[in-house]
């Protein structure tokens, strides 16, 4: 991503996960967000929106500035992670 946001912007994470190329689902999938105050978010199948066989997202909104961490994660038939972040600038009106 490597984006930046605004404050109270609302935000879609994607997590997309294949096996020999082809789209399959983990047994478990987990999404975790840590926002610039160090708090963590962590977010599991029941929480997760499942878009088609191996894509799934959660939608936040950002609620402060600074640089935020998400990282993906699935166990089981698929064993995958990917991690990255962004950035999210303040109002200043």
């Amino acid at each position: 991503m490597n984006d930046i946001y605004n404050v109270n912007q609302g935000i879609r994470f994607v997590g997309e996960f294949s096996k020999s190329g082809a789209p399959t689902d983990p047994t478990s999938v987990t999404l975790k967000v840590r926002c610039p105050f160090g708090v963590c978010s962590d977010y599991t199948d029941a929480e997760l929106t499942k878009d088609s066989t191996g894509v799934y997202h959660k939608d936040m909104t950002l609620t402060a500035a600074g640089r935020w961490w998400w990282h993906w994660q699935g166990i089981g038939a698929v064993i995958a992670t990917d991690e990255d972040y962004f950035e999210v600038k303040e109002s200043h009106i």
